[in-house]
């Protein structure tokens, strides 16, 4: 079977959404409220943001708005893996905040104590698997950096070509090194899904086909004008406007544009794609292995990433990052034919013996990036309103460490969070168009032909790195 003859019955719908248990859509707002706290934005990052403002202040009056629904943008569409790494990756870390990176790394792994936590407490159905995740080498030039890494104390554990062969079978394998305790996998439309019950359970008012178009200041609240479309939304059939008075506000948009103009230059939005298999036979999982069932990313600039699903369909994503000239944000760019080929070619370069396997879903969407490939954090109104992004496709684990440090933020108080380097600083801003468009093609070209140079960096990737817009991760 060739590459276009496996992707021919493919849905375009994201394979985490394309389901029954979908939950209904909910009403949007349409009349003037009052909260004490208003979350804006129904991803992970706003729905542990409510969460935990219930469970450190049962009574509050929280409510939460979504624009479409609950769960649909990058939460829903992602590859599920849950890492503890506030930093992507402990070397970029290092780059960026030395003199606290360790006390991050310490937190995320807090951080994802704490998210299967509370999954076992509120008994969250979302296939979260605590399996860790292989580094693969797939150039001999990689191997060094993977076995440097075997620290079995600490949790990383090296596996020559030989070893490797014995938990999964691909060709294409030098060695791997496995973090076999920061990265667990879940189903990240049934995590959303499962935090917008508990949260409503909890008192959490949520209206969907609820979008914010302005914040602004009062004496001692935050006024926030909605508006809903019928035309642009499941959740209901006419337009109404609203105003929620608030007495703090966080801000959890990420990729979309933010409400605060002057970070407005310091993310941009990339795409990212993915395949979903078909459910594979015993056979087909014995010619393969992987009994571990671990995450797996490989260790170039290019990078894709795979897993397994609960009924052994395997995601397959990554390798393309498309940038759109003028930042913008677009669900005709969900698609993209050229990079499902690309995946496709490559799925079955890393697993032959899978040849005559479907694929039943492809899809993309955007993740926001920033130039320290990780989340920053602002405050704005005599921080009455605080806001995270940045993620750069981290935000499944760490989403809910941002709702951690933005009710610290809006506290008022001082805590181990609000002073970190990290919160307190924000990452260089992109430059406005056309540098953007031009500076990220150029750093793209540049990081394939490293790819393709042995990892060696060029003058262009020396000089960001310089200037602290470097990915080292």
């Amino acid at each position: 079977m060739d590459v276009q003859t496996a992707l021919a019955e493919a849905s375009t719908v994201p394979f985490w959404l394309d389901t029954d248990e979908r939950p209904s859509p909910l009403p949007p707002l349409t009349e003037d409220l009052d909260a004490e706290l208003l979350i804006v934005g129904g991803g992970f990052t706003g729905l542990w943001t409510a969460l935990q403002a219930k469970e450190r202040t049962p009574d509050r009056h929280v409510v939460l708005v979504e624009a479409n629904s609950i769960g649909w943008a990058a939460s829903g569409r992602n590859g599920g893996f849950c890492a503890a790494s506030l930093t992507h990756g402990y070397d970029n870390g290092q780059t960026h905040l030395p003199e606290e990176n360790e006390r991050l790394a310490a937190l995320g792994r807090e951080n994802l104590d704490a998210i299967e936590t509370a999954v076992t407490r509120y008994g969250m159905d979302c296939e979260f698997e605590r399996t860790g995740e292989l580094d693969v080498a797939t150039e001999d030039y990689q191997v060094a950096d993977l076995r440097a890494g075997h620290d079995p104390e600490a949790g990383f554990i090296f596996y020559s070509r030989q070893e490797l062969a014995q938990l999964v079978k691909s060709p294409t394998y030098k060695a791997a090194l496995w973090d076999s305790r920061e990265v667990a996998m879940v189903n990240p439309a049934k995590l959303c899904w499962e935090l917008l019950r508990v949260i409503r359970e909890l008192g959490v008012e949520v209206f969907e086909g609820t979008k914010v178009t302005n914040v602004s200041d009062r004496k001692t609240t935050v006024a926030v004008t909605t508006e809903t479309n019928g035309a642009e939304t499941e959740a209901n059939d006419a337009a109404a406007s609203a105003t929620i008075t608030a007495d703090r506000v966080a801000l959890a948009t990420n990729v979309f544009p933010s409400l605060l103009k002057r970070v407005s230059l310091h993310t941009v939005p990339v795409y990212d794609y993915a395949l979903m298999t078909e459910p594979l036979t015993a056979e087909q999982m014995e010619s393969i292995g992987w009994e571990g069932r671990q995450g797996i990313g490989d260790c170039a600039n290019r990078f894709h990433y795979y897993r397994l699903t609960a009924d052994n369909r395997i995601l397959f994503g990554g390798w393309d990052a498309v940038y759109h000239y003028g930042r913008q944000v677009s669900w005709k760019y969900d698609q993209r034919p050229e990079t499902f080929t690309t995946l496709a070619e490559h799925f079955f370069d890393t697993f032959p013996q899978l040849s005559g396997l479907r694929f039943t879903h492809k899809w993309g969407g955007p993740i926001d990036t920033c130039s320290r490939f990780f989340s920053f954090f602002t405050t704005a109104y005599g921080k009455k309103v605080a806001m995270a992004a940045g993620f750069t496709g981290l935000g499944v684990g760490a989403s809910r460490f941002a709702g951690t440090v933005m009710l610290d933020l809006l506290s008022g108080e001082s805590t181990e969070l609000t002073e970190l380097e990290m919160v307190r600083k924000l990452p260089l801003p992109f430059p406005p168009e056309p540098a953007a468009w031009l500076g990220i093609r150029l750093t793209t070209q540049a990081l394939i032909k490293a790819d393709e140079n042995q990892g060696r960096r060029g003058r262009l990737l020396k000089v960001l790195d310089a200037v602290g817009m470097g990915f080292d991760s």
